[in-house]
Formats: structure tokens, C-alpha cells, sequence
């Protein structure tokens, strides 16, 4: 509490200039090790750690060494640990020194995730990016950043201060905004069989396409000029990414057959459509907290449903989905919203605590809640979904277990393997959905 009331009546100059201050030193304590190595940027909304984990694995398979810093972990060359901070981007730092390391391993290649906030306190400045790649926008830390148009501006910091090579996701509406800034090189890619690279200004663009893409229960498929991409992740939302990918891996000459081999063997990235429980009925953990995210999430595992049960099967599986809001005191006009969606894709929702941080975590619930609740009004000849409100998280998961039937999907979303919950007064306990399925669904299979 006392943490924020300086923040409030410290001048905003006097708060970059802190941050800025503490970006410069660490870089001159650790000699600008980004210097020394090639750093790939990636900003977005969604889709950040799938791709890190994809392009490592693209320019390792290459011959390349690698590190990497993602929401799920660091890595330098084979050595892995877990990102236990709560912090996608960690502080100056420590991001200096994990640079300091990689450079010290003999790494050639950096692979970061670039964050608005860690943009906006300056954690990416006096780091030697050689390609910024942009993901995706849709709405998230707008009560941060004051309006979706800052939260973009902040995106934008990093083409900026990349003059190299950019990469573009050319089906995401803000697309043009990010093709402004100049580089001596860009990249644009995309699934919209319309797309036309003549309908943009003109320049030196390098279009790669995905055509004949499916998805499937098993994973997706595609083709990139001729060569057949297969996948075992789910979601159209992870054919964006392998494009992304790829595009990271062609800017640096790496040809499509080797970026075809290593995403070949790219298994499910932790906690996102990790599926826990494959039978009697599934169990998947996601890391979605955007209403965006949220609804590709919910749209992938209905498509999946649909294809193996069709719509007049009287028995299609049910989709069970375990959810909160994540974040405490932030982003709170997302709450009905994300229920709102939740009663438009699923039959049960069981609203439970998440991260409440120092909010009082039932009210954050009965927020979510209004979401459904206004669907179910306006759907009164429809089915209408069933609403279960449980705080106690591990209760949450033991309700959805208890509700579903063989054949059906229990979706539980907003926290993915993050290893703690956050509680008031920056208490902290250990936690992970994934480890929470695990024992209750063996409880549920000894009591039978």
C-alpha cells in the first residue's frame, strides 16, 4: 500500500527517470552483453511464449545456441529452470545478468518476451535488438496505460528501437500501425487467403502465408510455399505463432526444411492447452486471461467437439470451464466480459479465485458474473449455462471433475503452470492448475 501511494504522488518524470536510471546501470555493470549477440523482440498480446519456445527450437535445430526468457522459464543452451517471478519480463537487473550468462555460454541467439510494462519502465532499452516481431493487439492493462491507443504506443517502442529486421502478423488489425516504422528488412505474415501484399504501401515486404491449414484434435497442419508444416498444438491461434516462427528463422537463413523439422518436434508449451487428463474425459490448463484469448481457447475446443459430434448428436459433449479474472486490482472492465464469453461457449462455468492480489476475491467473482448472468437473461428460449460460484480454487477444480461426463472437455484457464497464487499484502502460496488436476481427478478415481 505504501509501495503505491509514492508511485501516485511521485511526478511521472521522476519515475522514468528512475527506471531509465536503473536500465543504463545495469547494462554498464554487466558491459552491454546484448552487443555481443543477436536478440529477437517479441511484443504482442497473446501467442509471446509459444513463440519464444518455437523460434528457440527453429535455431537450435539450425546448429545455433540459444537462451530465452519466457512467462514459463529462462534457458541458456541446454540448461532450463522455471520462471517462478510473476513478471513475463523480469527487471533490469536480472535481464542483464541472464544476458551476461548467455553471452558467458557462448549463446549466439537471444529470444525475449517484450512486455508494455517492462517497455514502459525502460527494461528494454540499452538491449541491442536485431528483430522486433509483433503477435497480436486486442484489449489488456488499459487501466495501466490510460487508453488502447498508449498500450499500442508502448508496442510500438520496441520497432522503434529496432531498426533491423521487423516481423509483422498482417491479419491483426493494427498491422499498419506496426509497417510505419522503418527497418532495413520486414517480414509479414498471415492466413487470410485474400491477403495482398500490393494493398499495403509500397516497400520491400516478404509475405509468408499459410495455406491449406487445419486443426484437429491431434494438432494442425499447413503449407508454407509448398512444404507441409505438422504440429501437435491445438488452435489456429498456434498456426499464427509457428508462422511467426518460421519468419524469425527465414530472416536469418534458416530454410524452410529445417524450420519444418523442428517444429515437427515441438511438444505442448506448459500450461497453454496443456492437456492434463486425456480420458475418461479431457482435462486442458491454459494460460488464457484476455477476453481475446479466452475466446479462441473456448472456439478451438467447440471446433474440435463439433467435428467428432455433430450438432444433431443429442449427446455432444459438454464444454465445463473453470475460470476467474486474473490480476487483482487491474483490468477490471475485462470481469463481465470474460463471463460474458464463458456463458456463450460453455454449459457449466465455475467462477473461482484466481490472483486477487489485495481485492477482495468474491467481489472480483460476482463481476465475472454479471457477464453471465446478462448473457442468460437475453437467451431465455436458448439453452442457458449453468453457474457455479466456488472461492476456493481447489474446490473449483474438484466441482468440474465432478460435473463431467466421458467425452467431455473441462477447461480451466487464467493461471497455466504458474507455480503461485497471489493473495493480499504480496503473500504468496504455492500453486499450479496443472498439479491441482492431478490429485483431485486420482481422488476422484480411488473413490470409485
Amino acid at each position: 500500500m505504501f509501495k503505491n501511494l509514492i508511485k501516485k504522488i511521485t511526478p511521472s518524470f521522476l519515475i522514468k527517470a528512475y527506471h531509465f536510471f536503473f536500465s543504463f546501470s545495469g547494462a554498464i555493470f554487466y558491459g552491454f552483453p546484448s552487443e555481443k549477440m543477436k536478440v529477437i523482440g517479441i511484443t504482442g498480446t497473446n501467442g509471446k511464449t509459444t513463440t519464444v519456445d518455437l523460434i528457440s527450437r527453429i535455431l537450435e535445430e539450425a546448429g545455433y545456441k540459444v537462451a530465452a526468457v519466457s512467462s514459463v522459464k529462462f534457458k541458456i543452451a541446454d540448461k532450463e529452470w522455471q520462471n517462478d517471478l510473476k513478471m513475463t519480463m523480469p527487471g533490469r537487473f536480472i535481464l542483464q545478468r541472464f544476458l551476461r550468462k548467455a553471452l558467458k555460454s557462448n549463446c549466439q541467439y537471444v529470444v525475449l518476451e517484450v512486455t508494455s510494462e517492462g517497455i514502459a519502465q525502460f527494461r528494454h532499452r540499452f538491449i541491442d535488438f536485431d528483430v522486433a516481431i509483433f503477435t497480436n493487439l486486442s484489449l489488456e492493462h488499459i487501466e495501466r496505460h490510460g487508453s488502447f491507443e498508449n498500450y499500442r504506443q508502448a508496442k510500438g517502442e520496441l520497432f522503434k528501437k529496432c531498426r533491423e529486421i521487423h516481423i509483422i502478423n498482417l491479419d491483426d488489425p493494427n498491422a499498419k500501425y506496426f509497417l510505419k516504422f522503418p527497418a532495413n528488412e520486414k517480414y509479414v505474415y498471415g492466413l487470410n487467403e485474400s491477403l495482398k501484399i500490393e494493398e499495403l504501401e509500397a516497400g520491400n515486404w516478404k509475405l509468408i502465408k499459410a495455406v491449406g491449414s487445419k486443426c484437429s484434435e491431434n494438432g494442425i497442419e499447413f503449407k508454407v510455399n509448398d512444404v507441409c508444416f505438422s504440429l501437435k498444438l491445438l488452435g489456429e491461434f498456434n498456426i499464427y505463432n509457428s508462422l511467426v516462427a518460421i519468419c524469425a528463422g527465414l530472416s536469418q537463413g534458416v530454410n524452410l526444411e529445417t524450420c519444418q523439422k523442428a517444429l515437427g518436434k515441438a511438444g505442448i508449451v506448459p500450461g497453454r492447452m496443456e492437456v492434463v487428463v486425456e480420458k475418461p474425459f479431457k482435462v486442458i490448463v491454459d494460460y488464457a486471461h484476455t477476453p481475446d484469448s479466452l475466446q479462441k481457447v473456448y472456439e478451438t475446443l467447440s471446433g474440435i467437439s463439433n467435428s467428432q459430434f455433430p450438432i444433431s448428436n443429442s449427446k455432444k459433449p459438454k464444454l465445463i470451464c473453470v475460470l476467474g479474472s486474473a490480476g487483482g486490482g487491474r483490468d477490471k472492465w475485462k470481469r463481465p466480459e470474460m463471463g460474458k464469453i464463458a456463458s456463450q461457449n460453455c454449459e457449466e462455468i465455475i467462477l473461482t479465485n484466481e490472483d486477487p492480489y489485495d481485492e477482495n476475491p468474491m467481489e472480483i467473482i460476482e463481476q465475472v458474473a454479471k457477464g453471465v448472468e446478462n448473457i442468460s437473461i437475453n437467451q431465455s428460449n436458448q439453452h442457458k449455462s449453468a453457474i457455479h460460484k466456488i472461492l476456493d480454487r481447489r474446490e473449483a477444480v474438484k466441482k468440474a471433475l465432478g460435473l463431467a461426463n466421458p467425452e467431455d472437455t473441462v477447461i480451466i484457464t487464467g493461471k497455466g503452470c504458474e507455480p503461485w497464487m497471489c493473495l493480499e499484502n504480496n503473500r504468496k502460496i504455492p500453486w499450479d492448475d496443472r498439479d491441482v488436476v492431478r490429485e483431485e481427478f486420482k481422488k476422484t478415481e480411488e473413490s470409485l
